[in-house]
């Protein structure tokens, strides 16, 4: 972990590359520090998936109008600070990617974090 799932309305493709986003965000999350100077995740386990909505309606249903949702899922145990800190520079990069975009669209950038044990995870590698 972590797992960053980004949906975002297809409106997008035609004013941003989606796939420099998702590899902006990766960077950002696999340099991320703790006050400690120990990396935060491990690069491995760090994915970026992003998902673009055919159909959607948003707000009054205007064509023009973009969502992008960014959820992340985490291990449980990091404090609420750290969440925090977390939270701030992946939605600081996804700002400054879709800044753009913000200038041409009306787009709404929600972010949530869970950070909720899993009540199973199995794991295979070759």
């Amino acid at each position: 972990m972590p797992h960053l799932k980004i949906e975002y309305t297809a409106n997008l493709d035609a004013h941003t590359d989606v796939g420099i986003l998702c590899k902006a965000l990766s960077h950002t999350l696999v340099t991320l520090k703790d006050a400690a100077g120990a990396l935060v995740f491990p690069l491995y386990g760090t994915r970026v998936l992003a998902y673009p909505s055919a159909q959607y309606a948003v707000a009054d249903g205007e064509q023009d109008r973009a969502f992008v949702y960014l959820n992340m899922r985490i291990t449980p145990g990091r404090s609420q600070e750290l969440v925090q800190a977390i939270g701030d520079a992946v939605l600081a990069e996804a700002r400054q990617q879709l800044a753009p975009v913000m200038d041409k669209l009306p787009l709404r950038l929600t972010l949530h974090i869970d950070a909720a044990p899993p009540a199973y995870e199995g794991k295979f590698t070759n």
